[in-house]
């Protein structure tokens, strides 16, 4: 299964965050890099944060879901 990164966060409970959203809307949200984040200073940043990614069939609409999210807090 190939995964698509849908959404970048610089720590880790902004990415769990949005995990639990996508899952929660019925998406198969997974985060890639927060262990590595974690243990180094500085490597959300460096390596263009913890991603949270979904199956590529999946990543049109998550990330409508992300937007429409977004505009719905604003």
């Amino acid at each position: 299964m190939d995964l698509t990164t849908v959404f970048r966060a610089f720590n880790p409970a902004q990415a769990q965050l949005m995990r639990c959203r996508l899952e929660a809307a019925g998406f198969h949200a997974t985060v890639a890099g927060e262990l590595a984040a974690l243990s180094i200073d500085g490597y959300a940043m460096g390596a263009g944060g913890i991603r949270v990614q979904v199956p590529q069939d999946e990543a049109n609409e998550a990330r409508e879901f992300i937007e429409a999210d977004k505009q719905s807090q604003a």
